[in-house]
């Protein structure tokens, strides 16, 4: 296993565990299996275990597996506070405590603000206390590293990077991300904040493994250096050092042997000028359905009317490409999960975003059939419950 350095010079494994999602069995997560995967990972030298409170079951195996085997200590753990479920300051102390219980530790080495989609997202619980809340914790060791996930444009990444002295943050970032969410911007603008940067959604959910276009495995498969999809997805983040940790939600002993193999072999800059081409071709392969041709290269923003152009782009195209579900997934979390929405139905046609466009793209006439085909009933119903429960 290869090792990467935090903020304060501890060793992380490059491959981390996302505790997402575990196999299930008769509605709740399969312990005993899920024992084993755990336990071959981190005898393999997996030593972060990234769960949350929203996993349902996630925070409560994780404890006992460490627990009863004996190596809380041995590890890192990474668990994340619900903002959004957060109201007042009481809040977070009951939400923490109850994952400390779960858990069975008395302290996080590794906790993150969970799913910051905004700056106001951040300034809201900011005046809730959350700074004075972390400096508290902090000062007891309870929590020992401060940081958050993002989902988001990079605009609003960099501000948020700015705002707080984080340790460390998480945002989704691979081949096909490189230049949405936050993106190469964002990770290169918080390693230079010396702020480590670890990735989630590293093969998408599984995308840039299964369901590939038929163009995309022959170019994999005609390369002249071989991997796997998955070990190609994974190579090309550790290839750039300003990664520090990859999270895998591995949930067969052959995921996790294969991932810590390809961990294990892997090193910063050993991809070539072919490499690199093959995968961009591969992205052009994937992308060969999508409908709009953006680049997310962030020129058509700001929008008058708080448009997020690019993302809005992004989350539109995976319909395409990926289905529904997951496209309508960052679609919600893109636009509805922010204290000021940002929906495609928010454009008047002004035209400013189209002037500054690098592709020519009629972003208005775009926007108007992203609003027809993303913005029915389903989301409008998600986003008005959201908006109720969450109380941006």
């Amino acid at each position: 296993m290869n090792y990467r350095l935090d903020k304060y010079g501890n060793r992380l494994s490059i491959l981390g565990y996302g505790c997402m999602r575990f196999t299930s069995k008769a509605g709740k997560p399969d312990i005993d299996k899920a024992e084993r995967e755990l336990l071959e990972a981190y005898r393999l030298g997996v030593n972060y275990f990234d769960t949350a409170y929203i996993y349902p079951g996630s925070e409560a195996l994780l404890g006992e597996v460490l627990e009863r085997n004996n190596i809380r200590d041995k590890v890192y753990i990474a668990t994340k506070l619900p903002h959004y479920l957060v109201k007042t300051r009481d809040d977070m102390d009951r939400i923490f405590n109850e994952e400390l219980k779960r858990l069975r530790t008395d302290h996080v080495d590794y906790y993150l603000i969970h799913m910051l989609t905004d700056l106001p997202a951040w300034e809201r619980i900011k005046a809730l206390g959350i700074e004075e809340w972390i400096e508290e914790k902090k000062r007891s060791g309870q929590i020992r590293q401060i940081g958050f996930s993002y989902h988001g444009n990079s605009n609003m990444f960099c501000e948020i990077i700015d705002s707080y002295d984080w340790d460390f943050c998480l945002i989704q970032y691979n081949y096909m991300d490189e230049n949405s969410q936050a993106g190469r911007r964002g990770l290169n603008y918080a390693h230079g904040k010396g702020i480590p940067v670890f990735i989630m959604e590293p093969l998408r959910g599984g995308r840039l493994v299964k369901n590939l276009p038929d163009e995309a495995l022959r170019l994999f498969e005609n390369h002249n250096v071989k991997h796997t999809p998955a070990g190609w997805a994974l190579r090309w983040l550790w290839n750039q050092p300003e990664v520090t940790v990859v999270l895998s939600g591995m949930n067969s002993l052959e995921m996790v042997r294969d991932n810590v193999e390809t961990a294990s072999s892997v090193e910063a800059g050993e991809l070539t000028e072919s490499d690199e081409a093959m995968l961009k071709s591969v992205v052009k392969a994937i992308n060969s359905k999508i409908k709009v041709g953006c680049t997310g290269c962030g020129y058509c923003v700001p929008c008058p009317k708080n448009v997020d152009i690019p993302g809005i782009f992004s989350a539109y195209n995976r319909r395409f490409s990926e289905g529904w579900f997951a496209s309508m997934k960052d679609y919600f979390m893109c636009t509805a999960l922010r204290k000021d929405s940002t929906s495609a139905s928010n454009c008047i046609g002004c035209g400013k975003c189209k002037k500054h466009c690098p592709q020519g793209i009629d972003i208005p006439r775009e926007m108007k059939e992203v609003e027809k085909k993303m913005e029915g009933v389903i989301f409008k119903t998600a986003r008005s419950l959201a908006k109720r429960f969450v109380k941006f």
